[in-house]
C-alpha cells in the first residue's frame, strides 16, 4: 500500500503489566523508567508500565508477562505466586503506540536486583559507535500521587482504571 510521504504506517501494540502492592492499606504501584543517555535527565513523565510490543500472532498478555520478564528480570511469578490479572484495557500514547495492560497485585521479591535487557544504541547520534544500553534502567514503588506525576501521562489511566477494579 503506498502511504503520502511523511505519513506513518499503522502503530504496532504494545502490552504491559502494573504491579501493585498494599503496605499497610496504602496502594503502591510499580513503575520502570527508560535507560540510555537520552533519558538520565528526564523523570517526571518518562516512567511507566513494564511493556514493550506484542510480537506478531503473540497473545497480548503472553506479550506483557515476556516483557515484564525482560525489562525486569522477574517472573511474574516470583513477585505474585498465583497471580490474577485485572484488564486495563488500552491507551494511545502521544506519538500514537497502543498500549494495553493488565494490573496484578503482588511484591518485588527480597533482595531480587532489576535485570532489564539491552539494547545497541549509537552513541552519540552519528558517530557509528554503538554501546549497550539497558531497556530500563531504574523500577521502583511510587504512592498514587507520586506515581501520577512520574508516568507517562497517557498511561495515567492505567492508575485511574487500577482504582475502579480493585476490592
Amino acid at each position: 500500500m503506498n502511504r503520502p510521504p511523511g505519513r506513518p504506517g499503522p502503530k504496532r501494540t504494545s502490552a504491559g503489566l502494573l504491579l501493585f502492592r498494599r503496605p499497610a492499606e496504602a496502594l503502591e504501584v510499580f513503575l520502570v523508567h527508560p535507560g540510555g543517555p537520552f533519558f538520565v535527565h528526564r523523570d517526571d513523565g518518562f516512567w511507566s508500565v513494564p511493556k514493550g510490543l506484542i510480537d506478531p500472532g503473540e497473545d497480548a498478555l503472553a506479550a506483557a508477562r515476556r516483557e515484564f520478564r525482560e525489562e525486569t528480570g522477574q517472573r511474574v511469578r516470583s513477585c505474585a505466586p498465583a497471580p490474577e490479572f485485572l484488564e486495563l484495557e488500552w491507551i494511545v500514547q502521544r506519538g500514537g503506540k497502543r498500549v494495553v495492560a493488565w494490573a496484578f497485585e503482588g511484591d518485588w521479591p527480597r533482595g531480587a536486583e532489576l535485570e532489564s535487557n539491552t539494547f545497541p544504541l549509537e552513541w552519540p547520534r552519528g558517530s557509528g559507535r554503538y554501546v549497550d544500553t539497558p531497556e530500563i534502567d531504574r523500577a521502583e514503588f511510587f504512592d498514587l500521587a507520586t506515581a501520577r506525576r512520574k508516568i507517562n501521562p497517557a498511561q495515567e489511566a492505567f492508575l485511574d482504571r487500577l482504582l475502579d477494579r480493585i476490592p
